[in-house]
């Protein structure tokens, strides 16, 4: 495996997956506009060598195809998954002996190693304004780190087996950081550095931080992976690379990794928090400007010859995507211990990842009587009490059906087999004033909204239409229609305004729908642009699961209240109208999309690329 960054980046050119870009281009907004063209094409990983404002080259886009990431991971993926199954159910071992006999071998191998000698990272020493200061989207606040690694340890704690590395982002420069002095940390909900905040807050100790760059690209990867507990990303960085996570501590008591490109060392501010954003985010829109901790920069390390590590993040897919397929096939044996009864689940990378789950489960609980959903909700409800799964707006689960068998991995295909059982008299079970998603802007507040659990059981209920009826009345608040999938009617409302005249939209809407037949159509979705939403199934997924919030958003012909159970007899109508509060779509910057035009059309290196 690889021993650095640039060993990777120099076997992906070996084997014709690396382009290298000599022209000169500017962090600010063209580099990403590039890396979105190339990533779209399904085209190589990116070596910029000439990058405006910086002495460093920066990479990209390694992980843009999930052939390239299984690729660059292709001699330790199945021995890390040996160790993970065994780490969550020690028992896997006798029932299989020959399947993980080399699993604790793997493991003790990868354990991290403090540096005996002096790394040659720590004796290169620059500033946060000469690193590749890349702005994504026009909107940003300011440049930012988008792989990093950031370790943390508890107050007092010298085992490295405690310690956290996690991906947050890191705000570099922009609002009111002062440069080369302070930086913004962003953090989420259900992430161990809120943990480690928290002891620190109750300690008199500094919350020294370390925010790691590059190195083999493992390290990366191990700071978004969802591990077993007890299991450290330092020793999954480890056995994903074959080669123990090294560290050193420097002078000003700094965990430093030895094999990182890049190291920026510092302290949070105890008490500071300043505005950090807004961010082009993986929703598809700006996370916006919010009070988050400060960071007081002690140093700033790199290693010989060093690349800067980043990637551009928007409405999915993007390069991060290739992460979920990879969590997936470490984690998928898993699935069944975590998670009793569950055969299938798939957070949707097209809806955001957090905003829509789909799922299958088994329904055991009384097989001598008529099917319904009882053994799916309580798995429906370990799922939203568990970690980052937790952070689900829609959760659709259905039952598993061997006569008709489908798949979450085929996602028009799981809504087909779904709307034709659903029965949203009874299928329908709403949380409210809780929390979603830290990026999620569709709620009633920051971190808040609802949630919707959709559990169907049982037989098929109806067909579903794939023709729009000729005599479809709609009403004076809807001015088009188009269809969006078999059963699935997208309609074009008025812009959005209040809910008050929303409701009042509604109820009109629902007057004139429920004298037509529309059995065949048990879901309406109501947004800004009717035949956008119908043009591809991944602008349903998006538009659809983004921009509603269940308690708000959800409203259905015919509905009823039953003991405080919500349900209807008619069509379920989705408001996914664009609301004021709702977070701005992420758009590029028409003068950077003419001056990248006229890169890819001109002689040079990306000339034919896309």
């Amino acid at each position: 495996m690889y021993k650095s960054l640039r060993d990777c980046v120099n076997d992906l050119e070996r084997n014709k997956k690396l382009l290298r870009i000599k022209t000169p281009l500017d962090p600010n907004l063209e580099m990403a506009e590039v890396h979105r063209r190339i990533y779209d094409a399904e085209g190589p990983a990116i070596l910029f060598e000439n990058v405006k404002g910086s002495p460093f080259q920066a990479v990209s886009n390694i992980y843009g195809t999930v052939e390239r990431t299984a690729f660059v991971f292709r001699h330790t993926l199945q021995k890390v998954k040996k160790v993970i199954e065994l780490k969550a159910d020690p028992s896997n071992f006798f029932k299989n002996p020959t399947r993980y006999l080399g699993a604790p071998i793997t493991a003790l191998k990868a354990l991290p190693g403090r540096s005996i000698f002096k790394p040659n990272i720590v004796k290169n020493i620059t500033d946060i304004a000469s690193l590749p200061q890349i702005v994504s989207w026009p909107m940003d606040g300011g440049a930012f780190v988008t792989l990093p690694q950031v370790f943390t340890l508890p107050p007092g704690e010298k085992n490295m087996m405690k310690s956290n590395i996690g991906m947050y982002r890191i705000q570099l420069s922009g609002n009111d950081y002062p440069l080369n002095e302070e930086i913004g940390l962003h953090y989420q909900l259900h992430r161990g550095i809120g943990v480690h905040h928290q002891l620190y807050n109750e300690s008199e100790e500094d919350f020294r931080i370390s925010i790691f760059i590059g190195g083999p690209p493992s390290h990366a990867f191990s700071a978004i992976m969802p591990l077993p507990e007890g299991l450290s990303e330092m020793t999954f960085a480890g056995m994903l690379a074959n080669k123990r996570f090294r560290f050193y501590k420097d002078d000003q008591g700094h965990i430093v990794s030895s094999d990182a490109d890049f190291v920026i060392t510092g302290r949070l501010k105890k008490g500071l928090k300043k505005p950090e954003g807004p961010f082009g985010d993986h929703l598809g829109y700006y996370s916006l400007c919010h009070d988050f901790p400060v960071m007081e920069v002690d140093r700033v390390y790199h290693r010989k010859n060093p690349l800067w590590h980043f990637t551009v993040v928007g409405r999915p897919p993007q390069e991060d995507s290739s992460f979920g397929w990879m969590i997936h096939e470490l984690v998928k044996e898993l699935t069944p211990q975590e998670f009793p009864g569950l055969v299938e689940i798939n957070a949707v990378d097209a809806a955001g990842v957090h905003p829509l789950l789909i799922a299958i489960g088994q329904e055991r609980y009384m097989p001598f009587r008529e099917r319904r959903p009882e053994e799916i909700l309580t798995i429906a409800n370990r799922i939203l009490g568990s970690g980052q799964t937790s952070l689900a707006k829609f959760l659709w689960i259905a039952a598993e059906d061997k006569e008709k068998p489908t798949t979450t991995k085929d996602i028009p295909a799981y809504f087909n087999h779904f709307l034709r059982k659903v029965d949203w008299t009874k299928d329908l079970h709403f949380q409210t004033k809780t929390t979603i998603d830290t990026l999620d802007y569709s709620g009633d507040g920051w971190n808040a909204g609802s949630k919707v659990v959709i559990a169907c059981c049982g037989p098929d209920l109806r067909s579903l239409a794939t023709e729009i009826p000729r005599d479809l009345r709609m009403g004076n608040s809807i001015s088009n229609v188009a269809l969006a999938a078999p059963g699935i009617l997208s309609f074009a409302g008025n812009a959005f305004e209040n809910y008050k005249k929303a409701q009042l939209e509604i109820n009109e809407l629902v007057e004139i729908l429920k004298t037509q037949d529309l059995k065949e159509f048990p879901l309406i979705v109501i947004s800004d642009d009717a035949d956008f939403l119908a043009a591809d199934f991944n602008n349903f997924l998006w538009v659809s699961f983004t921009r509603a919030n269940p308690s708000h958003d959800v409203y259905g012909v015919e509905s009823f209240i039953e003991h405080k159970h919500w349900g209807c007899k008619g069509s379920l109508i989705i408001d996914a109208r664009i609301k004021p509060h709702h977070a701005p779509v992420l758009e590029t910057d028409p003068k950077v999309s003419e001056r990248v035009d006229e890169l890819f059309k001109k002689g040079g290196e990306l000339h034919g690329i896309v």
